[in-house]
């Protein structure tokens, strides 16, 4: 009987779209010339060939959970995205804009973490040298941290293997490159093969390995979407260059939630985490005109933003809507309301909000500090000093019900404020918990405005 014969596979240098045959511009990402010939391995299983063994299977409820114990990291705001600390035998990967303070944070955690067990730092876009200059402008101990400066990955995996280190951060993935795989470093079967091939490494070792990841223009990790699949926790570490200020967030995480957030502050000695976020967003707020305070939770602690809004006459048509930090989306349906419902009148009218501090509130909680803001801005009228809001708004102009209302009047109250506007909040437990000395339950938009500007 003829063997069957191997088939032709063209895949896409840039995405790793597979293509039936060759063509000049890859179908998924729209790039030109990507698309190459690689050689495809031959099915060898013969017909009758014996079949493979049955697998046994368990039930759920005769499993133990044996999760082993977390690995703090001395940093507390990445504990607290990680869920408590590095999980060993985990892949965590950490994506960020060049610069953002990867590198930074990486080095700062494998220096605590260095303390107690074998930390390893495998660093292919720096020399040793110059890992070591950066690191003393740390105000952490990094000598014990070992580092090897290499690219291949046979290389790396025979070092992960021999010395066995507790934790190993790779900086970054996309210059690892394997003999095995064709093509240069970054691309997607190198990447693709690193992954796999450190996963295995951390499986069968009990080694948690962090990958410090590129991003693409779009701000996407750069390499195969399966990158993001096959590691347990993936991290992203946004900023702006203006603005001294970092947040970590986890889009994906095994082994805990994903709506935990990071604060950090850079400095001259590197990333200090920022224990009452609230203070840094809520500098500048005050009675002014187009401002409002909303409380919103992130993962378990509940912080305040102060929302801000600008309302002019328009010279085009039709008017703008500018979101910063909101969800545009939302914004317009907050216009509406607020046009249909309330009598605020802005068709002729340009509105910009804005969440101060570089901080975002996607939460539809947000809608009514949104509309108090927007029409004190209209208006020209400031709230009162102190005052904060939350509700998410109906079509209907009826203010919903948020969750964790009780958390957040008592953050509210934390900081001062004295008057809170809210929809009907639901206890849920957590009677007793502090509350802002005036707390005002309405039940639609327009009987919020009255409340909020009643002098």
């Amino acid at each position: 009987m003829a063997q069957s014969r191997a088939k032709a596979v063209y895949l896409c240098g840039a995405c790793g779209q597979q293509a039936p045959r060759w063509v000049g511009r890859c179908p998924g990402c729209g790039e030109w010339g990507t698309v190459a010939e690689q050689a495809a391995v031959a099915p060898t299983r013969a017909r009758g060939a014996a079949l493979a063994p049955v697998p046994a299977i368990t039930r759920l409820a005769d499993l133990v959970d044996e999760t082993p114990e977390r690995m703090a990291t001395g940093i507390p705001e990445l504990d607290r995205v990680l869920g408590g600390g590095l999980v060993p035998g985990s892949l965590v990967l950490l994506g960020g804009e060049p610069g953002i303070g990867k590198s930074t944070l990486v080095l700062q955690a494998l220096a605590s973490l260095a303390r107690d067990a074998r930390a390893l730092l495998v660093t292919g876009e720096e020399s040793a040298v110059q890992v070591r200059s950066r690191s003393e402008r740390l105000r952490c101990d990094c000598g014990p941290v070992e580092v090897l400066a290499e690219t291949r990955l046979e290389a790396v995996i025979a070092a992960i293997e021999a010395h066995a280190p507790a934790v190993c951060a790779i900086d970054s993935v996309q210059t690892l490159a394997s003999d095995m795989v064709e093509g240069a470093p970054g691309a997607p079967s190198q990447v693709r093969q690193a992954t796999v091939e450190l996963m295995r490494a951390a499986k069968e070792r009990g080694v948690t390995i962090l990958l410090v990841g590129q991003v693409t223009k779009d701000g996407g990790l750069a390499g195969p979407r399966t990158l993001e699949h096959l590691v347990d926790c993936v991290l992203s570490f946004e900023g702006d260059d203006m603005r001294a200020q970092r947040v970590l967030r986890a889009t994906k995480n095994r082994f805990g939630s994903t709506n935990e957030t990071g604060l950090f502050e850079m400095r001259s000695t590197g990333l200090v985490s920022v224990e009452d976020p609230t203070r840094l967003y809520l500098a500048e707020a005050g009675e002014r005109v187009g401002s409002c305070v909303f409380p919103a939770i992130e993962g378990s602690r509940a912080l305040l933003v102060e929302i801000q809004a600008l309302v002019g006459p328009t010279e085009i048509v039709p008017p703008r809507r500018v979101a910063i930090g909101v969800d545009r989306t939302r914004l317009a349906q907050v216009v509406a309301v607020l046009s249909r419902h309330a009598g605020v009148r802005l068709g002729d009218a340009d509105v910009f909000v804005s969440v101060a501090g570089g901080a975002r509130a996607l939460d539809p909680a947000a809608d009514l500090a949104m509309a108090l803001a927007i029409t004190s801005a209209h208006r020209g009228v400031p709230l009162a000093a102190g005052t904060a809001a939350f509700g998410e708004l109906g079509l209907t102009g009826a203010v919903r019900p948020a969750g964790h209302g009780m958390r957040r009047l008592a953050a509210a109250a934390a900081h001062g404020t004295e008057v809170a506007v809210t929809p009907p909040v639901e206890v849920n437990g957590e009677a007793g918990s502090p509350s802002p000395r005036h707390v005002h339950a309405i039940p639609g938009v327009r009987e919020a405005l009255e409340v909020a500007f009643a002098r």
